[in-house]
């Protein structure tokens, strides 16, 4: 976990070391600044798979453009795992479980359209299990396409749980819109 927290972190050191013309939060306008709305379909991958046969899920995020390369943001949205009929019961779910995350959202646009780089890393709180630890830290990196509204990318998610517990990862795409604030 520590090693995914200092590689996020020295990504993001040598991605401002590149930058051009930063802004300041005063400077947001809707060049620079939007709300990403979306949704994405997802299949469990690990030991989840075994538990959940499908994930849907809306994808919500606040950007900030620092420089005309590089956006930070808050993201969040809500994610549900679907339930194998024939599998056993996961820590108590019913009819599945949901995953709601709060992160810090971080992205590379190397041209004004095209491709970009990016993760979100964070908590995410589970929703409908009994097990007594009902969260844990999150990353999510992603590769994808964007221009100036709409990306499409992919993702690989992995929640982080305790050691005596089964972490939750997955593997989808997902398309949001941005929303530009005035």
């Amino acid at each position: 976990m520590k090693k995914i927290f200092i590689t996020a972190f020295a990504l993001i050191l040598s991605i401002t070391a590149f930058a051009q013309t930063e802004r300041s939060l005063e400077d947001i306008d809707e060049s620079n600044s939007w709300l990403k709305v979306g949704a994405l379909i997802a299949a469990p991958s690990g030991e989840v798979a075994n538990y959940s046969s499908f994930i849907f899920g809306l994808d919500v995020a606040a950007q900030f453009l620092r420089t005309n390369n590089f956006g930070i943001g808050l993201a969040t949205g809500y994610t549900k795992y679907f339930e194998k009929s024939e599998a056993p019961a996961f820590q108590g779910m019913n009819d599945g479980f949901g995953a709601v995350p709060l992160g810090l959202m971080l992205r590379y646009y190397p041209q004004p359209e095209g491709l970009f780089v990016g993760t979100d890393v964070g908590y995410t709180f589970l929703s409908g299990v009994t097990s007594e630890n009902t969260g844990g830290g999150y990353i999510r990196p992603m590769l994808g396409y964007h221009n100036y509204n709409w990306n499409v990318f992919a993702f690989y998610n992995h929640i982080f749980r305790p050691e005596t517990t089964i972490d939750v990862q997955s593997i989808g795409i997902a398309l949001t819109r941005n929303l530009r604030f005035n």
